[in-house]
């Protein structure tokens, strides 16, 4: 056995695909896996009894505390207090001020014996550290977002952004190692804490692919966005508003869960655009589903906002997803995306959302069926070269076997 690796994360299983990648990449190369992850709801308990059926690796599952609101409320007005006089946030309080679930997860990790701990997200990070210092291990940090960047407009979220920078500051420094998933935001945290992530791009499994690429339906052209959740803030009512620009017929479906009802404002606003009749919401689906699902469109939409630096930053995994579909992406001109599609020849459409017209233009010209067909083949040549997890878990796989190297070094001297 290569060694034990425990990745913890706040999430089911179900709602974090980059956990399910990383864990099956070092199971396969022969590491001892444990996921610590927590329940949401029931339906993600569902889809997690399905996936821990079918893991080959053990998984402990954190039910979250009924008290969870109370700690969080209560965890928040301590750390208040220390905030207003200055003086340090304990690192208990500012995790459960942050999320309410950070003692549960703590009091499960520690519970794991391992040599490597690997944090998903801002309050897994003392959960972990806790259990690496308990059992004499490693410590890892994997981020997805910019998490010290995520904050918006008041004093409410500037709160919170100094509870991160506590966590993320006192933590991330005696991390062996950290991945980012993009090179925005390794440089980012760089800037932030001296640390030097290396980049791990949100791609997914040729295994996922379809089998082969889409065809285009006659007389119109076919747009898709996903997610877990349905928002307000993911550029789809700049997109409406483009598609009114287009000469091409554009429709668009819209999936994803909509638990405050912003689909259904989305609707309204297609209604107001005289588009109604383009644009469905759909029910979420599995995630190992999403490229087979975003196959039978012509295109697929990645329109980050600048609201905030983590979204300035990020690569998401729709991009990539679509890629693997053989679809090209629409991508909003944020500066992590508007350096990736440099290297995504005609596959990438870049629109600007303060601007509409641009996304109606840059829709008719692929409405043309050359033009469709070209950035088609780049999407699927792309996925195939280099955009998948087949040979980006190779970074993984590096930087896990260097730091078991190096602790066996530092062991015999």
């Amino acid at each position: 056995m290569a060694g034990r690796v425990c990745i913890v994360t706040p999430g089911s299983l179900a709602s974090n695909p980059r956990v399910l990648k990383e864990a099956g990449a070092l199971h396969d190369a022969g590491y001892e896996v444990m996921t610590v992850g927590c329940e949401y709801s029931a339906s993600l308990s569902a889809a997690d009894d399905t996936l821990v059926s079918r893991v080959p690796w053990k998984v402990l599952r954190v039910p979250r505390p009924a008290s969870e609101r109370y700690v969080a409320a209560t965890s928040r007005t301590v750390a208040r207090a220390f905030d207003r006089l200055g003086a340090t946030v304990p690192m208990s309080i500012a995790a459960s001020a942050y999320d309410g679930p950070a003692a549960a997860l703590r009091s499960a990790a520690v519970e794991v014996a391992a040599d490597l701990y690997i944090a998903h997200y801002v309050v897994a990070l003392p959960a972990a550290a806790e259990a690496a210092r308990r059992h004499r291990g490693m410590l890892a940090f994997d981020a997805e977002d910019f998490h010290s960047g995520e904050g918006g407009d008041g004093e409410a979220e500037a709160f919170r952004m100094r509870l991160v920078r506590r966590i993320e500051g006192a933590i991330l420094p005696r991390c062996s190692y950290s991945t980012a998933a993009s090179p925005l935001i390794g440089m980012a945290y760089e800037k932030a804490y001296g640390i030097k992530p290396v980049t791990m791009l949100n791609v997914f499994p040729l295994s996922m692919a379809p089998d082969r690429p889409s065809h285009r339906a006659a007389g119109e052209l076919r747009a898709y966005w996903f997610s877990q959740t349905v928002g307000l803030d993911r550029g789809l009512q700049a997109f409406m508003e483009g598609i009114t620009k287009a000469q091409a017929k554009v429709t668009l479906d819209i999936r994803g869960n909509d638990p405050w009802r912003h689909g259904e404002s989305l609707l309204a606003l297609a209604r107001d655009l005289g588009v109604a009749d383009r644009v469905r919401l759909l029910p979420v689906a599995a995630p190992d589903e999403m490229a087979r699902l975003a196959a039978s469109y012509d295109l697929g939409l990645s329109l980050e906002t600048e609201a905030t630096d983590s979204r300035r930053f990020c690569l998401t995994n729709k991009i990539f997803t679509y890629l693997l579909a053989g679809i090209p992406v629409m991508m909003s001109n944020t500066p992590a995306q508007t350096a990736l599609a440099t290297e995504l020849d005609s596959a990438a459409a870049m629109v600007s959302l303060s601007k509409p017209a641009t996304i109606g233009e840059a829709l008719d010209r692929l409405a043309d069926e050359q033009v469709l067909a070209k950035a088609k083949a780049d999407a699927w040549r792309l996925a195939r070269e280099r955009y998948n997890w087949d040979k980006e878990k190779s970074v993984l796989l590096e930087v896990v076997a260097s730091v078991f190297r190096n602790r066996g070094k530092e062991a015999h001297r």
